[in-house]
């Protein structure tokens, strides 16, 4: 079935590939008819590859643009956190203040950008997160300076699937190999600190360093998501 994900001004309809196509198109109608959705400044909805061109036309009809497409992958997970070349420091070891600035320089020039501002993808974390978001909430350092944000977490609704929100290194860190090595410490730590037993995770198509990360670290393909967004500023 869907599943509903809800932030700081955004709601996302994800999982919908176990639908039909006259089920996806009754969601979208009923979803667009309720009081909230005119309320929400980001709607988002993942439109499985399966979907004909008439789930897009619906769409574009009540106010979505076709924004990007994702491809999800998936591990089975065993603990990789043998190599220790970055320190991790999280929420309850270091101020929120200085995890935002570093989130903030991530996610300049990044190929996996996003429509919030910072504060509104922390407020993000939080509401998604719940009570656990300072575990998840973690810096990457080398030598002592900050050099990536990883946010892993288990899946609400979940006990064992594991999800990162955000991933990604400073501007000066990248194309030196060292995404891939902060990713399968992160999929450790999700073995190690949070008990997941499988990973997914997700990016878009044209994001070829991080798929580049996924297939180096031995994730494998689940299926390509259109991703449609209705913005009310």
């Amino acid at each position: 079935m869907p599943k509903l994900v809800k932030g700081a001004n955004f709601v996302t309809i994800e999982d919908t590939k176990d639908l039909s196509e006259e089920e996806l198109a009754e969601l979208i109608i009923n979803w667009m008819e309720q009081p909230f959705t005119k309320r929400i400044s980001h709607l988002n909805i993942l439109v499985n590859s399966k979907f004909s061109t008439e789930i897009d036309l619906l769409l574009i009809e009540h106010g979505f643009n076709k924004h990007d497409e994702v491809i999800t992958v998936h591990k089975e997970l065993v603990d990789e956190s043998n190599e220790s070349l970055n320190t991790f420091k999280d929420l309850h070891t270091i101020s929120e203040e200085e995890f935002m600035a570093t989130w903030e320089q991530v996610m300049t020039g990044s190929l996996n950008p996003s429509s919030l501002k910072i504060e509104e993808q922390m407020e993000s974390v939080k509401i998604e997160l719940g009570s656990s978001y300072k575990e998840s909430c973690i810096l990457a350092y080398e030598g002592g300076k900050p050099i990536g944000v990883t946010i892993p977490h288990i899946e609400a609704g979940t006990l064992e699937e594991g999800r990162i929100f955000y991933f990604g290194l400073i501007p000066e860190e990248r194309g030196k190999g060292k995404s891939i090595l902060l990713h399968r410490q992160t999929l450790g730590l999700l073995v190690s600190k949070f008990n997941a037993a499988f990973y997914i995770g997700s990016t878009s198509h044209k994001n070829n360093p991080m798929l580049q990360v996924f297939k180096r670290n031995g994730c494998k393909r689940l299926e390509r998501n259109k991703v449609y967004k209705r913005v009310i500023l």
